[in-house]
């Protein structure tokens, strides 16, 4: 598993590294640059200077006048590292040497007539600028060796390098210690989640947090909030299921006791029918709490398709064993929605039971266009629900005041949370004089 710790690291001293080695590469051309600029400078004064000399008579030129040498002129820098770096030479234009200055070589410095050039002399190359003095009848070289240049430019290159390869070591500590410091509080972090129990959903301290750090702590309590939640719900859900189908079972032990003792028919066969629709409620129970706990889960995704949703409806419809003639579809061709078949089928099938149970009378369905949806309207003939009950008619397990024998308050929390999984919502509304409306609320086809 890779590091962070160790990826910055490398990073950080990698990129240091080739920052010394760029700034290095450039001081080395700079620097090489401007010393040629300025040598050059240097060697075009000296010549003019010498040249200057020769016409204003301070220097003598005994040579011309049949001498076989004259007394060297020094032109040279001091210190012994760069003590040959300058030389010149005075050359008659009938081609004999007249002068030279101390370190200046033998042979002639350059044959360029005036100006700057570049001539190997002695296995040596020398950089010159000349002079040409007709009125004198002479030529002023003055040059410096391309060697005693370069080894300058290197002596402050190395000057440079060799602090900077001295100093890296000193500075990938120093790097080390910072990052080490920097992710100090990802290490507390994990310190304090490895300790957890794991009951322990608490929220991470998010105070005095760098920028990087808070948005993943902040994400982790949102992730331990969620998983609070869905614990609760779970406990919630468990406790509530188990106290749902004790009810059921004990009155199937009853029944099944009561037809065992007795001797009479009747008795017997009513204990039956009891147990019949004992099964037959204790069998929707987990069917709906199975419907639930899947909706609820939400590992499938959404299929979604766009159709009319009058099919489904007569789907369910049909597959209800006790709908027969009661449910009645209202309206011509219902509009175009957007809708998962299967949460659409268990919402509508859990509204009709709801609406059969509660009711005795015809059960209406229809479907109409609304404002950027489809509305599915399930009309009941029953009692309704009390108004103070409607804002918790479709929590789990809430049964209210006009409770059904076979009812189990699952109903509409399974519908709510399947149409809540389409994008789509679910409206309780009382009708007038009596009666229940569920509207469903789907998107529509645009």
């Amino acid at each position: 598993m890779t590091s962070i710790r160790s990826r910055l690291l490398t990073i950080l001293i990698a990129s240091t590294g080739l920052v010394w080695l760029f700034a290095v590469a450039w001081i080395y051309v700079s620097t090489q640059a401007e010393v040629e600029r300025v040598l050059d400078a240097r060697l075009t004064e000296a010549a003019r200077m010498v040249n200057s000399l020769l016409a204003e008579r301070r220097i003598e030129l005994a040579a011309l006048a049949g001498d076989d040498e004259l007394p060297a002129t020094e032109f040279q820098t001091e210190g012994p590292s760069y003590e040959r770096q300058l030389s010149c030479q005075i050359w008659s234009l009938d081609g004999r040497l007249v002068g030279r200055s101390e370190h200046a070589p033998d042979g002639r410095l350059t044959e360029a007539g005036s100006g700057f050039s570049e001539s190997v002399v002695g296995g040596e190359t020398w950089r010159v600028y000349a002079i040409e003095n007709p009125a004198l009848g002479v030529r002023v070289m003055v040059g410096d060796s391309i060697a005693v240049r370069d080894r300058l430019v290197g002596d402050v290159v190395k000057g440079l390098a060799i602090p900077a390869v001295l100093i890296l070591p000193f500075l990938a500590a120093v790097i080390w210690v910072s990052v080490r410091r920097g992710m100090s509080p990802l290490d507390r972090m994990a310190q304090s989640l490895s300790s957890r129990p794991a009951t322990d959903l608490r929220p991470l301290a998010d105070d005095n947090l760098p920028e990087e750090i808070a948005p993943a702590v902040r994400a982790l309590n949102g992730l331990f909030q969620r998983v609070e939640d869905v614990r609760d719900r779970e406990k919630s859900f468990t406790a509530f299921a188990a106290h749902e189908l004790k009810t059921p079972l004990a009155g199937l032990k009853t029944q099944a006791q009561v037809a065992l003792a007795s001797k009479d028919g009747e008795v017997h066969e009513n204990a039956l029918r009891q147990i019949a629709a004992g099964v037959d409620r204790t069998s929707r129970l987990v069917r709906q709490l199975l419907d639930l706990a899947a909706v609820e889960a939400g590992d499938r995704t959404p299929e979604m398709q766009e159709a009319s949703p009058v099919e489904i409806v007569r789907q369910v419809a049909g597959e209800l064993p006790f709908a027969g003639e009661r449910v009645r579809i209202e309206g011509g061709p219902a509009p175009s929605a957007r809708f998962d078949p299967v949460l659409l089928a268990l919402s509508l099938r859990n509204l009709l039971e709801n609406a059969l149970t509660h009711s005795d009378g015809p059960v209406l369905v229809s479907a109409r266009k609304a404002v950027g949806a489809v509305e599915i309207l399930v009309e009941d003939e029953g009692p309704g629900i009390p108004v103070d009950e409607l804002p918790r008619a479709t929590d789990r397990f809430f049964r209210g005041r006009a409770k059904s024998a076979s009812g189990s308050g699952l109903g509409l929390a399974i519908a709510k949370e399947a149409v809540a999984r389409m994008n789509g919502t679910l409206t309780l509304e009382n009708r007038k004089p009596r009666g229940l409306a569920a509207a469903l609320s789907i998107p529509a086809v645009e």
